[in-house]
C-alpha cells in the first residue's frame, strides 16, 4: 500500500499542490460526477498493480460562508455533503436521505481530520458542501447558511471523490477564493487562493501525513 492519493478539478490547482508536496496529484475534472470516475479510475489502476492508495484527499478551490470561511483562508471539511442532491418539494428541498434513496452525507475519516487539524491549526473547521451550480445569490446562500449551520465552504467535487473512495480514508480541503453569495468574478482572488492550497499542501508534508 502506497501513500494518500490528492485529487483536484483543474490542472491549476494540481500545480499549486505539487509545488510543495512529493504525493501524487491528479486533475480529475469539474463537478462531482467527473471527480468520482476520474478518483475511480487512479484508485482502481493503483489497486491492480498491486500498490493500493492508503487514502485520498480532494484539494482545491471554494467559496467560503461570509464569517465562517474568509477569502484566502483554508477549509477543513469534517464531511461532505452533496447540498443539491435530493427533490424539490412544497415544503422546500427533501435531502435524498429524507427520500430513502441513499445518503448525501460521508463523513471525513477521522484519523486523517485530526492529522489535517493539526497540520493547519488556523483552518475553518466543518462541512464543506458540494454543489453542481456554484452558489450566486443571496437568496441561495441564505438557505444553504439555514440548512447547514457547520458549513464552511462549498465546492464541486468533494462528494464525488468520497463516494469514489468507497471506504478508503477520505478528507477534503479547500482554500477560500471568494464569498459565498451574488457572483461577482472581479472579487474573486484565485492567485491567492492557490497559493493558500500551496502552503495547505506544504503543511501536510511537514507534518508527514503524506
Amino acid at each position: 500500500m502506497i501513500g494518500l492519493l490528492v485529487v483536484t478539478a483543474v490542472a491549476a490547482e494540481a500545480d499549486a499542490v505539487r509545488a510543495a508536496t512529493d504525493l501524487p496529484v491528479a486533475a480529475v475534472g469539474v463537478g462531482p460526477a467527473a471527480a468520482a470516475a476520474g478518483t475511480a479510475r487512479l484508485l482502481a489502476r493503483a489497486e491492480a498493480a498491486g500498490r493500493p492508495y492508503r487514502g485520498v484527499v480532494c484539494m482545491g478551490l471554494g467559496g467560503g460562508f461570509a464569517g465562517r470561511a474568509p477569502v484566502g483562508a483554508t477549509a477543513i471539511a469534517t464531511r461532505a455533503v452533496a447540498a443539491d442532491l435530493g427533490a424539490e418539494s412544497p415544503d422546500g428541498f427533501l435531502p435524498i436521505d429524507d427520500l430513502g434513496f441513499g445518503s448525501a452525507v460521508v463523513g471525513a475519516d477521522p484519523d486523517l481530520l485530526a492529522a489535517l487539524r493539526g497540520a493547519l491549526p488556523d483552518a475553518a473547521v466543518g462541512t464543506i458542501l458540494t454543489v453542481t451550480t456554484v452558489t450566486g445569490t443571496a437568496d441561495t446562500t441564505a438557505t444553504l447558511a439555514a440548512r447547514f449551520p457547520d458549513a464552511v465552504a462549498e465546492g464541486m467535487e468533494g462528494f464525488g471523490v468520497a463516494t469514489a473512495a468507497a471506504g478508503l480514508p477520505f478528507a477534503e480541503i479547500r482554500a477560500v477564493s471568494n464569498v459565498i453569495g451574488p457572483r461577482d468574478r472581479a472579487s474573486w482572488r484565485i492567485p491567492e487562493a492557490l497559493d493558500a492550497l500551496t502552503r495547505a499542501a506544504a503543511a501536510l508534508t511537514r507534518a508527514g501525513i503524506a
